[in-house]
């Protein structure tokens, strides 16, 4: 098929996509469920597949012969995917934990790659009502409960006081708590899924580390938002993260933050 261009008309309707799968997240968070194991011992409920299916059937229909590579489908080998120039890729519903928790911090991420780059994204929060939505040269943007979009933008490094550090809710190692105390004065904010990134890109954090393993659905969509608000999405060498250049989806370990940063690499602990 023809390669497709972000505009503004394929980023509404990919939030509308996303926000279709979060009305059928949101009928099963709002009743009994029940929870399975994956091969990774990660956990799976009918929201996550419910969520896939949806996604899968709007994407499809939006973007007829576009490959869609999501969490809860089967990933071809590498040697199918090296071929892709572009594809969606897509976390029906991540931070699973979340959800079985209750706490309502969990998205639905969908992201158009092109070329190794994720160049349009979305970010949805259904029980948060709250979306994060930019594409290549459009700018990032914020949905908080129907009211009409606004621009977000990425903070610079502040030069006095504490940095406002996001930091998973559900992912914590010695590793990272060496890295904080590395840092020096700062305020930790305990988050879940891909909504730590759009933190920083909503200048709310000014740095978001994950030192632990994630996988390229958990960050592509949130990577565009935070590119397009001017913020940094980086492994700990600081280059930008890329997509589909290997056989396994894990990313590197990485860091999200805002303007006129620092080389966060240099206070890393020895592995």
């Amino acid at each position: 098929m023809n390669a497709v261009t972000p505009h503004p008309a394929l980023l509404d309707a990919v939030l509308r996509i996303a926000i279709e799968a979060g009305e059928a997240i949101m009928q099963v968070y709002r009743g009994a469920f029940s929870i399975t194991r994956k091969e990774d011992d990660s956990p799976l409920t009918e929201a996550d597949m419910a969520a896939h299916r949806s996604i899968v059937a709007g994407l499809s229909a939006l973007t007829p012969g576009l490959p869609i590579l999501t969490e809860e489908g089967e990933v071809p080998d590498f040697a199918t995917r090296q071929g892709w120039r572009q594809y969606w890729l897509v976390d029906p519903l991540d931070g699973t934990r979340e959800f079985i928790k209750r706490n309502g911090e969990f998205t639905v991420n969908i992201a158009l790659i092109d070329g190794y780059e994720a160049v349009l994204g979305v970010v949805h929060a259904p029980a948060l009502a709250v979306s994060y939505a930019a594409a290549r040269g459009l700018g990032a943007w914020k949905w908080q409960d129907e009211k009409p979009p606004v621009r977000i933008t990425a903070r610079p490094l502040p030069c006095e006081g504490a940095l406002r550090i996001a930091g998973s809710r559900s992912h914590s190692n010695a590793r990272m708590a060496d890295f904080l105390a590395r840092v020096g004065p700062h305020e930790l904010i305990s988050m879940g899924s891909a909504l730590k990134s759009c933190l920083v890109a909503e200048g709310v954090a000014d740095l978001y580390p994950r030192l632990g393993p994630t996988s390229e659905w958990d960050t592509a969509a949130a990577q565009c938002v935070v590119e397009e608000a001017g913020g940094q999405f980086t492994d700990t060498a600081m280059q930008r993260l890329r997509y589909n250049t290997k056989d396994s989806l894990l990313n590197p370990e990485f860091f999200v933050f805002g303007r006129h940063s620092r080389c966060w690499a240099e206070i890393l602990p020895a592995l």
